[in-house]
Parts: structure tokens; sequence; C-alpha cells
């Protein structure tokens, strides 16, 4: 099995706007990922999440409403954000009839520069924490677009 990148493809009874809010704001992220989030949601917004008193790194690379959402994450607290030290998680949002089709990927497993079981290790545990994850969000987006 290649542990370079995970994939997934979701549709959400949600426009892309409502899609992107739900993605990129911390007050939204909170409530279908991490338990704290706290950065600027602008390219280059740098900051921090937090699972269970735990905090990681978080900056973002890009924010192109309502299209395109990507971080990095997981680097070591001063060090900046680049390929080597981080994953890169990147949100695509497209218009699919009444909603939204999201595709997200996550790279940086290889360049890392971990064995292969690390490798493995990590990208198991993240395979495990989106396929979690990512089953909350289109429930939650749609809650939130009836709202607006």
């Amino acid at each position: 099995m290649e542990h370079g990148t995970i994939e997934r493809e979701l549709h959400i009874d949600a426009r892309p706007d409502v899609v992107f809010d739900v993605v990129s704001s911390p007050g939204h992220l909170r409530e279908w990922w991490p338990d704290e989030a706290e950065y600027p949601a602008e390219p280059g917004g740098a900051g921090r999440i937090g699972f269970g008193g735990s905090w990681v790194q978080f900056t973002v690379v890009d924010a192109i409403p309502p299209k395109h959402f990507s971080f990095r994450w997981t680097h070591a607290e001063g060090e900046t954000a680049a390929p080597g030290n981080s994953f890169l998680v990147v949100f695509e949002l497209e218009p699919d009839g009444t909603g939204t089709r999201l595709r997200m990927t996550e790279t940086g497993f290889r360049e890392r520069g971990w064995n292969e079981a690390k490798i493995a290790a990590e990208h198991a545990d993240h395979t495990s924490g989106w396929d979690h994850f990512l089953s909350r969000l289109p429930a939650y987006a749609a809650e939130v677009g009836a709202t607006r």
C-alpha cells in the first residue's frame, strides 16, 4: 500500500461558500474536527489546533473562497511550516447540484524523512482520523447552511 497521500471526496448538501466557511473558520472547525482552533483564516495565518489538551501547530497556506483552503500542520513550535516538517491538507470545493463536492487530500508523509514503519503508522493514524472527522462534516455543514 502506498502511504504518501490520503484522499477523500464527499458530497455536502450546502453551498460552496458555506462549506468553505466550515472548513476554514476556527469557530466552525471546532464543531467537527479539533477540540480547539486558534489561527487567522488567511494565507500565512499561523496558530494551533488542539485535541484532548494536546496542541499542534497549524499554518494556513491558501484561502480562496469559496473554492480552495489549504494548511500545513504538525510542524514543531517555532518552525516555519514547510515540506519536510509538516503535513499539507488541501480542501477543494466545487458546486455539485444544489450542494458542494469537497475533495480533501493530505500529503507529506514521505517528506518527513521517517522510516517505512513510521510512515505507515502515521498514515494509518491520519486515515483513521480523517475517516472519523470527515464523516461529521456533511451534517454540520448542512445544518450551518440551513440557518443562512
